[in-house]
């Protein structure tokens, strides 16, 4: 799935995605988002957003 996709899919935009895909924070609300754009559940957030 391409950022600008996923950025559709999850009602973010895409400058939000590649900042997330760098590592950078976001909201607990964008990541929620973003998980369930992906398909996952949200009990999957692990696998998406590793604790650092």
């Amino acid at each position: 799935m391409s950022k600008a996709e996923l950025a559709r899919k999850a009602g973010v935009s895409p400058l939000t995605i590649d900042r997330v895909e760098r590592g950078k924070d976001c909201r607990m609300e964008t990541k929620r988002k973003i998980i369930l754009a992906l398909g996952y559940d949200l009990s999957d957030r692990e696998k998406i957003f590793p604790e650092r």
